[in-house]
């Protein structure tokens, strides 16, 4: 990859053996997910992004649930047994040997790290020719973390474990993300020279920083600006936690854009989406993946718009509506109890209450598609495959099976009968 005009290989490891038992789960604690995406999915893909020439995993417990995840698109090395963060990153070494260049050092179950962090992580190891960069951040209460220790220049000397650290040294506010970013040369020596000499009697990748301070290598670190990033997940509280950071993220986004969020507690919007300016998301609002939502739109209150849907501008989605790999053309109005899936509708529509698109036959999707300025009365069913012309007018409490031309309108329903009451 290209880092401020110059060509360097980079490599992530991402360690992913952990048996994570407090998920209380039988499955991987790195294949739950997180509006949809598996924890170590995320991560992988913040390594994409940051532009790695490799990824490798190194799997270990439930290996199989990981390797379904992620597939062809990392490598991996296995660890089977867990001694360690040193001896997880030795496992990947048959990855970088007569390699040249960094390696960065990332973990399944941090899944909220914003690809900008790992950047200037990567290029400040890059510009100030450090051997070992790390990720810091500064915590009022540190237990728990390992405590950077500095020299008197502010070098990093070395990392303490809290299990090893003294009263002195439990003090220290500046703690270590386990995030790192190293000279690949210099940690397959320092690998080498790695022992278990702990209470714990495993090999710490922390003990690698002091291995370069002995060498007199250079090491330096980068102080995370927001320590929500670097928040791990050991449990389904903080599965939980981390998914409400997500989402204060993402609606901030957003709202930083021009968009109205008015409660922004309960609107859910997923990775990857795009909302026009001046678009209003009403309360009790999901929106998932990939979804793109045009200018002056009016969503919610309690819509779900699933995946693969594109909405044009001056759209109306109004509530216990549900639409699904549908698309929506401008100032089409869909207000209230509502359901398309795999559909098209043109613009200038409006939709009655309690419309439906029968999209599924049991086996197959099939595709519904209406033109422009077409009206639906309430309590439609639309059976797909089926195709509504421009300036249709579709009568309330139809099922609609065949196609209806431009300009028709269409009526599908029993003839009334009325009959006297039985006294």
């Amino acid at each position: 990859m290209i880092i401020d005009n110059e060509e360097i290989f980079v490599t992530t490891i991402i360690m992913a053996a952990g048996k994570g038992t407090r998920m209380k789960s039988n499955k991987s604690k790195l294949v739950h997910k997180i509006y949809d995406k598996e924890l170590v999915k995320r991560v992988a893909e913040v390594a994409e992004k940051v532009g790695s020439d490799e990824i490798i995993t190194v799997v270990g417990h439930l290996r199989e649930q990981v390797e379904a995840v992620l597939g062809n698109s990392v490598k991996y090395a296995y660890q089977e047994e867990l001694l360690g963060t040193g001896h997880a990153v030795m496992q990947a070494t048959k990855f970088l040997e007569g390699k040249k260049g960094k390696a960065i050092i990332l973990y399944g179950d941090v899944p909220i790290l914003r690809p900008e962090t790992l950047k200037n992580l990567l290029s400040k190891s890059i510009k100030n020719k450090e051997y070992a960069t790390l990720l810091t951040a500064i915590y009022e209460n540190p237990t728990g973390y390992g405590r950077i220790i500095r020299d008197e220049g502010g070098n990093i000397k070395a990392i303490v474990e809290e299990k090893d650290a003294n009263m002195f040294e439990k003090e220290i506010k500046e703690i270590n993300s386990g995030i790192y970013c190293f000279d690949i040369e210099e940690l397959l020596y320092a690998l080498k020279k790695l022992t278990p000499n702990n209470v714990q009697g495993e090999y710490y990748l922390t003990d690698v920083i002091k291995i370069m301070n002995d060498k007199g290598l250079k090491t330096g670190a980068v102080i995370v600006e927001d320590n929500t990033e670097i928040l791990g997940v050991n449990d389904r509280t903080q599965l939980e936690l981390l998914t409400r950071v997500l989402r204060m993220r993402i609606n901030a986004y957003h709202m930083s854009n021009g968009v109205t969020i008015e409660d922004s507690n309960s609107t859910y919007i997923h990775d990857d989406v795009k909302i026009g300016v001046d678009t209003v998301i009403h309360p009790n609002t999901t929106i998932k993946g990939g979804v793109v939502i045009g200018n002056n739109c009016e969503i919610g209150p309690n819509a779900y718009i699933r995946e693969n849907c594109m909405i044009g501008n001056n759209v109306k989605v109004g509530n216990f509506v549900e639409i699904k790999k549908t698309k929506v053309g401008d100032r089409t109005k869909l207000p209230h109890f509502i359901y398309f899936g795999d559909t098209e509708i043109g613009e200038d529509c409006n939709v009655g209450c309690g419309t439906i698109t029968c999209n599924y036959d049991g086996k197959e999707k099939h595709q519904t598609k209406i033109g422009n300025r077409v009206f639906i009365g309430s309590n439609v069913n639309l059976v797909a495959p089926v195709i509504l012309g421009d300036d249709v007018l579709i009568a309330a409490g139809s099922t609609i099976t065949e196609d209806v031309p431009s300009g028709k309108m269409g009526i599908a329903r029993e003839r009334q009968i009325n009959k006297d009451r039985k006294k």
